[in-house]
């Protein structure tokens, strides 16, 4: 194989991975991920980019009493979509890498998020 035509394959490649993240980014963008804490009494949406969309909280966690409860619940929440987030971002990345055939030492982890 000549060197003009590695380099052709290379641009295609590369143009074909910058198709397929703009695609993801896109993606993520989409996604709705919840994440809960005291049994669903907070409940707290992000997207695939780790973006807080909403914060619902029920009546029975409100304890005028103990807002470091509410705060921790919140917190928890939180924490737990985040988690759900990233595993999404990072299946979206196992995806575009697959696709591309690339090796698994290959990672183009980061370049999502």
């Amino acid at each position: 194989m000549n060197i003009q035509k590695m380099m052709k394959e290379a641009q295609k490649m590369q143009a074909k991975l910058q198709e397929d993240m703009a695609k993801a980014q896109e993606a993520l963008a989409e996604e709705q991920l919840e994440g809960s804490a005291g049994g669903g009494l907070v409940t707290v949406v992000v997207n695939g980019h780790k973006q807080l969309i909403s914060v619902k909280i029920k009546p029975a966690a409100v304890d005028p009493e103990d807002v470091e409860m509410l705060e921790d619940l919140v917190f928890a929440a939180m924490q737990s979509a985040l988690s759900a987030a990233e595993a999404r971002a990072e299946e979206v990345m196992q995806e575009v890498q697959g696709g591309l055939g690339l090796p698994g030492g290959m990672d183009l982890g980061g370049l999502l998020g």
